[in-house]
């Protein structure tokens, strides 16, 4: 499987915003479920939110509602998360995870055991107070 590829991060003040961009090399995006985590130093690995462009189903984590958006275009062949209102708690990596789409295996299959077959390599957010 082709390994996800992010951009768009770095440093912004809280209260300001930032998009994280998420391409799939090679990849439809239709045919794949593809989710934002976050890993801040020295805690687990958190899920931020969740899409499947087929049908447009999109997903939260409860810490972000509001105020994080997670779109996809399948003509860039991209998923992009919009961050806004940022909080200095926001800071960590952010990785994107692709795998297929098939039945029984949506975002809420997969996002609780964090069960996505590529990762990317990450993009540093860091929200300063």
């Amino acid at each position: 499987e082709a390994q996800p590829v992010e951009s768009g991060g770095g440093l912004v003040q809280a209260g300001g915003s930032l998009r994280l961009s998420c391409e799939v090399p090679g990849a439809t995006i239709d045919d794949y479920v593809i989710a934002w985590f976050r890993q801040a130093p020295g805690k687990d690995r958190d899920w931020v939110s969740c899409i499947t462009s087929r049908d447009g189903t999109t997903t939260y984590a409860d810490s972000v509602k509001g105020r994080f958006s997670i779109s996809s275009d399948n003509a860039e062949n991209a998923v992009y998360l919009q961050m806004n209102s940022l909080r200095p708690e926001d800071t960590a990596v952010y990785y994107c995870a692709a795998d297929y789409l098939v039945p029984a295996w949506d975002c809420a299959a997969r996002v609780k055991g964090a069960i996505f077959g590529t990762w990317g390599r990450g993009t540093q957010v860091t929200v300063s107070s």
